[in-house]
């Protein structure tokens, strides 16, 4: 193996490293929204949970951060929680998520 290739093996390596976290995070991120948005709505212990299982499998219906937020704002609009406060707040929970990933 030459150097250039243990070079790529490496980036490649670090490249996937980056993403498993980036996926961790953004996971952790919408767990915590969940819980947030749960205490919102009243919901508490199995309940809250439940709820933030919801959010976190909403990701998975399209790429990005838009199914997550058009969950979440539906779910608040009775509460008249608009999208901007949920925005605010998945950018706060994102940084607190990395947070806890690192220390992990």
């Amino acid at each position: 193996m030459t150097t250039f290739d243990k070079r790529e093996e490496g980036f490649e390596k670090k490249f996937a490293h980056d993403e498993e976290l980036q996926f961790k995070a953004m996971a952790r991120r919408n767990k915590l929204l969940g819980l947030w948005a749960a205490g919102l709505l009243g919901k508490t212990g199995a309940d809250a949970e439940a709820y933030a299982k919801e959010v976190v499998l909403s990701d998975f219906e399209e790429a990005g951060d838009n199914d997550v937020l058009r969950k979440v704002a539906a779910d608040l609009k009775p509460k008249g929680i608009d999208e901007a406060a949920i925005r605010a707040q998945m950018g706060t929970l994102l940084a607190q998520a990395v947070e806890q990933i690192k220390k992990a």
